[in-house]
């Protein structure tokens, strides 16, 4: 048997989540001490165990005592839903890291390229293709590229740079105007033409990553102005949501 005290440190839960479970129904102590400190048994351990995974899994609390007190419940079957849906887990967040990786590499690729040397671009195409390879937007534009040469990349380069250029130009107007909503759109239009399908998420992390410091908002301040980064970011969250608000 274990004090409250004792299975707060074990598990990592406070004494008042614990106590908490408790008066919700969720988790019981087998018993008390004779000063009235709750005592809980391997059983009541392995349940707290099965309550943990689905808190991971970010079960609501309703939904984990409806599972758990459900008189079919069998816990070595939970446990291999629990392990099969953590491995579902682990992927969609390696995927969304290996997406937000993947995109600042490919960007910074596809900014100003003065500010690099050929080593370090190979070096973040390497990586880039190492964390992003699997991608429906990596292979996309993979297929778009193979047939580029260097310097026609580069000349694509410049063509996306000179839409920061016209952004920098307008950046004391308002980015809700009219002009500024065009530059955007101008903006997604040009990168689903010539890398990727540009989604408004996908969009909506661009514009952070660009007015995110380091090389990307160096780079976009330099064509643009300073502060042109920051514009077509907020630009950028307007424009993405009027659309998902289903505005024109």
């Amino acid at each position: 048997m274990m004090t409250v005290h004792e299975v707060s440190k074990l598990a990592g839960v406070s004494i008042r989540t614990l106590q908490y479970y408790d008066k919700i129904g969720l988790l019981h102590p087998t018993g008390y001490t004779d000063a009235g400190y709750r005592l809980y048994d391997d059983t009541d351990l392995e349940r707290l165990r099965h309550i943990l995974l689905f808190r991971e899994l970010e079960f609501p609390l309703k939904d984990i005592k409806a599972i758990i007190n459900n008189p079919g419940f069998d816990g070595g079957k939970a446990l291999e839903q629990q392990i099969e849906l953590l491995k579902l887990k682990k992927e969609h967040i390696e995927n969304l890291l290996n997406f937000a990786l993947g995109i600042k590499l490919l960007g910074v690729k596809y900014m100003d390229f003065k500010a690099f040397d050929r080593s370090k671009l190979d070096e973040y195409s390497r990586q880039a293709k190492e964390l992003y390879g699997n991608t429906p937007e990596y292979k996309e534009l993979a297929e778009k590229q193979k047939n580029r040469t260097e310097e026609e990349d580069k000349l694509l380069a410049d063509r996306f740079m000179l839409l920061f250029k016209e952004a920098g130009e307008m950046r004391s107007k308002d980015p809700a105007s009219s002009e500024a909503q065009d530059i955007v759109k101008r903006i997604q239009d040009f990168i689903t033409e010539n890398l990727y399908t540009c989604s408004n998420r996908i969009l909506r992390g661009l514009g952070k990553m660009y007015s995110g410091g380091g090389d990307f908002t160096k780079n976009i301040d330099e064509y643009g102005g300073v502060g042109t980064a920051e514009f077509v970011d907020q630009a950028i969250q307007i424009y993405c949501d009027k659309k998902d608000a289903g505005m024109n």
